[in-house]
């Protein structure tokens, strides 16, 4: 008799959220301390360093200051690591002799790693030189997960400040994030992940001898130090080609287990430091508690579209194995599920399983994951200000329910706050339909999808579902390292990451400078079961709306012609 996995497979599950809350809830009431100014330990340097970015003396910045600062920093961030792509065959520490990246590949490149996206179209080692590996990516794997983590920092400050035009200095956020959270966890989880057997030299690569006798050379280079980061900072670029699929970047089951809490650990703990910066953690719980519930029924969906597996192979396999293609013997349905779930919900992007091979809902869920916003957690920072986005939303709604005002932590929300958060509502659909339509029309999508119907929809739907959400992960077999494509996915991150985050700091500007209002009986209350369950149904409603009909036309038309005996 075949034993039931689902036993083992929740015992897994159940110590990965145990670990998960006890590490994030410490972790979220120490970022509090860090944005508050309280954490003072490293204060010499953090002085030095400003002192040397010309912020001796930092002053509080109004929105489209900070905004400004962000947009300049950023830029800057993106010239330089083009010019080091493009440029790469002339610059030191590049033992493999890679020639410069082509100027689409070069653009897609940068603009991927600055805005947090980390989207690849093109093989690490066989591309990247060391440089360009530890100076160019991890560099910006570090200061763009900051830059999401200062721009959540000031609009917590904004929602709960009284009557004030300033949300803080962005070069004080940016730098108090890298030096005081990013950094030492980064340098704890390398040495952690170097002990567990991923590489970290200058080596290019060493020679090995196969069992047949053959000669084999295998890459190497500075790996666990980006992939600390990567998941850390919700990057999710992986050093080698097949991403945390490789043994050098996953060796093994603990490994897995780690780095799948560590792509989670961040932006979970941003709900508690959220609340603290806000003075009522009640509304960090509330947030925390509707992420909680749109992961767990993702999560449920893909696990159990995985579990059954594909139909058309019933009574071939052991039903118990569930649909094993295209993911690690090593992990297995749950870990591979579980991953899949917490990167497409949490802006990482990285892989231990291919989602080209996932079932067509188990692939559907993955997509929609990123679709909603990636605001189930979502990147570090900018998950939590993609769902402050919709509590706005929701509370307008709400006041429209009961013929009120609708408020929010005492501000009034008004014309001005609901148009800002209804614009971000167009950047998804922009990036994605228009975008992959635009490829369509022109027979881009056609020359790069690799397999026909509904799951070639699919491939190309998910390549501009994850640049624009700012995901980086792909259905393996779309091949979008084309001109067109490299140029239009780049544009496509640049919208999903800006086109979200200035109208977030304007929102929290214009709540700033108002002044609160009593809580009265009929205030809606933002922190109980009713608020979380609104919030919840409206993130639903508002994807299921955009996104819906060409899901039809995608994974679930594959799924009901699989079910129909017909495969693509």
């Amino acid at each position: 008799m075949t034993q039931t996995p689902f036993i083992p497979d929740l015992v897994q599950f159940l110590i990965f959220a145990a670990l998960l809350l006890g590490l994030a809830w410490p972790l979220g009431h120490y970022m509090a301390r860090v944005f508050t100014g309280e954490a003072q330990f490293l204060s010499p340097i953090e002085n030095a360093i400003l002192g040397l970015a010309g912020q001796g003396r930092p002053q509080p910045q109004r929105w489209h200051a900070y905004a400004l600062s962000l947009l300049a920093f950023n830029a800057a961030g993106f010239a330089l690591l083009f010019l080091m792509l493009r440029y790469q065959n002339l610059l030191p520490l590049n033992p493999q002799g890679f020639d410069g990246m082509p100027a689409p590949l070069a653009f897609n490149t940068a603009m991927s790693f600055v805005t947090n996206t980390n989207w690849q179209s093109y093989g690490g080692e066989t591309t990247l030189s060391n440089l360009n590996q530890m100076l160019g990516l991890t560099t910006q794997n570090f200061v763009s997960a900051a830059s999401g983590a200062a721009v959540a920092a000031a609009v917590a400050r904004g929602f709960a400040a009284k009557q004030t035009r300033v949300l803080g200095n962005f070069w004080v956020d940016l730098t108090r994030t890298t030096l005081y959270i990013l950094l030492p966890a980064a340098l704890v989880l390398a040495l952690v992940l170097v002990a567990l057997g991923l590489p970290q030299t200058l080596a290019a690569s060493f020679d090995a001898t196969t069992l047949e006798g053959a000669k084999q050379s295998i890459a190497l280079g500075p790996v666990a130090s980006q992939i600390a980061i990567k998941q850390l900072g919700t990057n999710g670029g992986g050093f080698f080609n097949v991403n945390s699929a490789h043994p050098f970047e996953n060796p093994n089951a603990l490994s897995n287990l780690l780095t799948t809490i560590s792509i989670l650990l961040i932006p979970v703990a941003f709900c508690f430091t959220y609340g603290r910066l806000v003075g009522d953690r009640r509304q960090g719980r509330a947030l925390f508690a509707a992420m909680a519930v749109l992961f767990l029924t993702g999560f449920a969906a893909i696990y159990g579209a995985e579990r059954l597996g594909n139909p058309l192979h019933a009574g071939l396999v052991d039903a118990a194995a569930g649909n094993m293609e295209g993911k690690e013997v090593r992990f297995g349905i749950l870990a591979s599920t579980l991953w899949a779930a917490a990167t497409t919900a949490a802006s990482n992007g990285s892989v231990n399983a291919m989602l080209d091979s996932f079932t067509p809902l188990g692939g559907l869920v993955a997509m929609l994951n990123i679709q909603l916003g990636e605001v189930v957690y979502g990147g570090v920072g900018v998950g939590l200000t993609g769902m402050l986005l919709f509590v706005i939303i929701t509370v307008f709604l709400a006041g429209l329910m009961v013929g009120r005002t609708p408020e929010y932590l005492g501000k009034k929300i008004e014309a001005k706050e609901i148009k800002l958060a209804a614009l971000t509502l167009l950047i998804m659909p922009l990036g994605i339909l228009v975008f992959a339509s635009l490829a369509i029309a022109t027979g881009q999508a056609q020359a790069s999808v690799q397999d026909a119907g509904p799951h070639g929809l699919s491939e190309l739907l998910y390549a501009y579902t994850s640049a624009t959400g700012n995901n980086g992960s792909a259905f393996a077999g779309f091949t979008a390292n084309t001109p067109w494509h490299n140029s239009f996915l780049g544009i496509a991150m640049m919208l999903g990451r800006f086109g979200y985050i200035i109208p977030i700091l304007a929102i929290a500007g214009s709540l700033a400078a108002k002044r609160p209002a009593a809580e009265t009986a009929g205030t809606f209350p933002t922190h109980g079961p009713l608020f979380v369950t609104l919030l919840v149904a409206t993130i639903l409603i508002v994807g299921a709306l955009t996104f819906l009909p060409v899901l039809a036309l995608g994974p679930i038309a594959e799924h009901v012609s699989i079910r129909a005996g017909q495969s693509f």
